[in-house]
């Protein structure tokens, strides 16, 4: 009996011990970032000036890592550059970032205005503070978990969803904005329909896009190089 007890004793110890070891998945892979790490998105623009009067485009932006750093707060920061191409063949520099994961968050950097992207490890309706670090007014994300979601003609079954604004009120203003992460790979999409509706009295309540811009992200491509 003392043998047997001993046994299960030693059993429930090694259990505990093996659970306590096991490292806590925090979700990092769902934004990998190490240098040299590149995605390619293919690009749909839309540009609105006035009345009847837009401008269309198509074209694809290359992310790539570039280089890594230590920031004045001891934290590695990987600085990213973006290039444009209209046939994937000739790029051209478009843009310079940064991210860098700080408090569990990933923050992104782009011509001074920091913005909370991401959160670590991603659960289902969490809500956070995208300006917690920058000096605007609050303004909630919220992240919903896809088990399967579909871009580029590729699914990919671990994904988050991250609503960054959701308001159309059919009459002034219509603000559309998310993105949608995907384990192992990053950001697979990106969406942006920020439009202002004509608000004369001839004319308010008939959705009539007085300016504003339509950005579509998809991802094609990505890897390491």
């Amino acid at each position: 009996m003392r043998t047997s007890l001993l046994f299960c004793f030693i059993i429930l110890l090694a259990a505990c011990q093996q659970k306590e070891t096991e490292p806590i998945d925090l979700g990092y892979d769902y934004m990998p970032l190490e240098v040299n790490r590149f995605w390619i998105y293919e690009v749909d623009e839309t540009i609105f000036y006035g009345e009847n009067d837009s401008e269309s485009s198509h074209f694809y932006f290359r992310d790539v890592i570039s280089e890594s750093y230590i920031g004045e707060e001891g934290r590695l920061v990987y600085l990213v550059n973006r290039e444009k191409s209209t046939d994937q063949t000739t790029w051209s520099n478009h843009m310079v970032y940064t991210l860098q994961v700080k408090q569990n968050a990933l923050v992104r950097s782009s011509e001074n205005q920091y913005t909370v992207s991401f959160v670590f490890p991603p659960k289902q309706a969490i809500v956070w503070d995208g300006n917690a670090y920058n000096t605007l007014n609050e303004d909630d994300y919220n992240l919903e978990l896809v088990k399967a979601y579909e871009v580029g003609g590729k699914t990919y079954q671990s994904t988050a969803k991250v609503y960054q604004e959701t308001e159309d009120d059919l009459i002034t203003i219509r603000d559309n904005r998310y993105e949608v992460y995907a384990k192992g790979v990053g950001m697979i999409e990106e969406y942006k329909e920020v439009l202002t509706y004509c608000s004369r009295n001839d004319c308010l309540g008939e959705q009539i896009i007085d300016s504003g811009r339509f950005i579509h992200l998809k991802l094609i491509n990505n890897g390491q190089y």
